[in-house]
């Protein structure tokens, strides 16, 4: 397995808008009309990553914990499907169902929304404000497949909760770790 960190782009920087075919409702859908009212999650995700399927139900957890809390969750998948099929736009659908996604699974086809973000790895996780300030992004726990310690999400979570509750988030950002991003050759 390869493990790719985070770019860790700097706290206070703007997210980037988008358009995206959400391979659920087959509609395109903004940035804009996804956002919360309280703070915006953004994941970016894969089918096939085995990082990624380690924290599958925990993201799943958290968007349901969060969302009566204005909190929204969008996942996004940029990886190439002509040479990693199994992240297909008809098998996101078909894993988001499966799993229950609570959110929309975006396809990033041009690959341009995780150039814009910087985004290295899947997961790569962003979490921006009402204003759309990034406030965190890293992992989500210290949890990797085979290290033995159990997914909480507790780095995300604490985040989340010190943003809602106006508090400053005094604890250190790490980098998340995972499959790099398949950037089209």
């Amino acid at each position: 397995m390869a493990r790719t960190a985070s770019n860790m782009i700097p706290l206070g920087t703007i997210a980037p808008g988008f358009t995206l075919y959400d391979t659920v409702s087959g509609d395109e859908l903004s940035l804009f009309e996804l956002r919360g009212d309280q703070a915006t999650v953004i994941f970016f995700i894969c089918n096939h990553c085995p990082f990624v399927v380690h924290v599958n139900e925990e993201l799943v957890a958290i968007a349901n914990d969060y969302a009566g809390k204005n909190v929204k969750c969008i996942a996004i998948s940029s990886n190439d499907v002509k040479n990693y099929p199994d992240d297909a736009p008809y098998l996101m659908r078909k894993k988001a169902e499966q799993l229950a996604y609570p959110f929309p699974y975006l396809y990033d086809e041009s690959q341009e929304v995780a150039l814009s973000y910087d985004a290295a790895c899947t997961p790569d996780i962003y979490m921006f404000d009402k204003n759309l300030r990034l406030t965190y992004r890293g992992q989500l726990d210290d949890s990797r497949p085979g290290n033995g310690i159990p997914v909480t999400g507790k780095d995300l979570r604490h985040a989340l909760d010190c943003l809602i509750q106006g508090k400053e988030n005094g604890e250190v950002q790490k980098p998340s770790i995972g499959c790099n991003i398949k950037w089209k050759v």
